[in-house]
C-alpha cells in the first residue's frame, strides 16, 4: 500500500500546549522554544531587541523577528493555573493539556502542575528530552501523567553533538544526557506512563541516528519522525528515503481538523509501527489572511494550535503562531476577542470537509 491509498482518520483538535518553564539543559540548533526568547539570554533586553541566540548556547529561531512581547517565566503551581486552564477548556473545548518548555522536567513543581491540570478535567501529556525524568516522572505518574513524548536527538554522543552547541563536543557530558534519557524512558514503562520518541530529521545526514534508534530502542517505544521547520524539503525527502530503506508500508493517515499537524502511520517489516508527523497547510481564515508569512515558503508551521504562556510579570498570554508572537494576547483579552470563535469555526468547517471527503 502506498501513502496515497492509505485510509484517512479524522478527529478534531482539543489539545492545549502550555509552556511551563523556559530552562533547558540542551542546546538544539533548530529549537523554536515555543516562539519565546530564551529567558536567560534576554534578562535585560528590551521589547524589540530580543536575541535569538545568546551566551547560553541555546537558540530560539524566530525570537529576533517574530515580535515577541514578553520574556517567559516558570508557571506557578497555584489555583491561578487551574483557573487559566478551566477558562480555556470552557472557551475551546480542550480535553488534553501538553506540558512543554524549555524542558518541563526542570520545573520544580511539575507534578503539582500535572495534578492541577487533571483537576481541571484535562488528560496530561508532556514533551521531554529526558534530562530529569528518572527523578520526577514517578511523582508525575502518581499525579495523573498519561504520556511523555521524548525528544531524541541522537543515540551516540557524536550524533547528539551534531545538533547541539559546541559544548556537546564533550563526550562524557553527551553520554550522561543519553543515559538520563534511557532511564527516563524506563521510568515511564515502570510507572505505567505511555512513552513515545520524537526525532527531528534535518536532512539525510541524520539517517544513521534514525536507523540506530529503531534498531536499539525497545520496540514498545512508539517512534515519530518530525521534519525540521528550518530545513524545508530536504528534511521531508530524508524521512521519506529512510522509510523506503526500512521497507516501511503506509497504513493510515491521521488528520486533526482545525490545526496543521498530520501523522502518517507506517508498518515496518518486523511489525513495528512508526509515524511521520508533518505540517499541512492550515490557516486561521481571518487572522492569517493578511500575514506577510502567509505563503507556501515563509509560513513554516501554519496554525498548529493554541499555546498558553506565563511571563515575568505574572501574567498569562495565549498565542496562535510562533512566527507571529505579536498576535499573542493576555488571557483575559484572548477570551473576549474574536479568536476563540474563529478557531472553533475553523475546527468545525475542517472536520465537516475532511470527514465528508473520507466518507465519499
Amino acid at each position: 500500500m502506498n501513502s496515497a491509498s492509505a485510509p484517512v482518520h479524522v478527529d478534531t483538535d482539543t489539545t492545549l500546549r502550555v509552556k511551563i518553564v523556559d530552562a533547558c539543559g540542551l542546546t538544539c540548533t533548530f529549537c523554536h522554544n515555543e516562539g519565546t526568547p530564551v529567558a536567560v539570554d534576554n534578562r535585560t533586553q528590551q521589547l524589540g531587541e530580543f536575541t535569538s541566540a545568546g551566551p547560553s548556547g541555546r537558540v530560539s529561531i524566530y525570537a529576533a523577528t517574530n515580535g515577541a512581547g514578553f520574556v517567559p517565566a516558570a508557571v506557578r503551581a497555584d489555583d491561578g493555573f487551574g483557573r487559566a486552564l478551566a477558562s480555556l477548556r470552557d472557551a475551546l473545548g480542550f480535553t488534553e493539556v501538553h506540558l512543554t518548555g524549555g524542558e518541563p522536567t526542570l520545573h520544580p513543581s511539575v507534578a503539582r502542575l500535572t495534578s492541577l491540570a487533571g483537576r481541571a478535567g484535562y488528560r496530561v501529556g508532556m514533551t521531554s528530552n529526558g534530562e530529569h525524568g528518572e527523578r520526577v516522572l514517578p511523582e508525575c505518574a502518581a499525579a495523573g501523567l498519561d504520556r511523555v513524548n521524548f525528544s531524541i536527538f541522537g543515540t551516540t554522543p557524536a550524533e547528539l553533538a551534531e545538533v547541539q552547541h559546541a559544548r556537546y563536543a564533550n563526550p562524557k557530558l553527551a553520554e550522561r544526557k543519553l543515559a538520563a534519557l534511557e532511564r527516563s524512558i524506563a521510568a515511564c514503562e515502570e510507572h505505567g506512563v505511555k512513552a513515545s520518541a520524537n526525532i527531528v530529521v534535518l536532512d539525510y545526514t541524520h539517517a544513521p541516528r534514525v536507523h540506530r534508534l529503531l534498531d536499539e530502542y525497545s520496540p514498545h517505544l512508539s517512534v515519530r519522525l518530525l521534519n525540521s521547520l528550518d530545513h524545508g524539503p530536504a528534511s521531508i525527502e530524508a524521512i521519506e528515503r529512510i522509510f523506503a530503506e526500512r521497507g516501511a508500508v503506509a497504513e493510515a493517515h491521521y488528520v486533526t481538523a482545525g490545526v496543521s499537524g498530520v501523522r502518517t502511520a507506517y508498518r515496518l517489516p518486523n511489525g513495528r509501527r512508526v509515524f511521520f508527523k508533518q505540517i499541512r497547510r492550515v490557516r486561521l481564515p481571518e487572522t492569517c489572511a493578511g500575514c506577510r508569512f502567509n505563503n507556501d515558503t515563509d509560513c513554516q508551521e501554519g496554525f498548529y494550535g493554541v499555546r498558553l504562556y506565563y511571563d515575568r510579570t505574572g501574567r498569562y498570554h495565549v498565542g496562535v503562531c510562533i512566527q507571529r508572537m505579536d498576535l499573542c494576547l493576555p488571557l483575559d483579552e484572548f477570551l473576549t476577542s474574536s479568536l476563540p470563535s474563529e478557531i472553533l469555526r475553523l475546527r468545525e468547517s475542517e472536520y465537516g470537509r475532511l470527514a465528508g471527503r473520507r466518507a465519499g
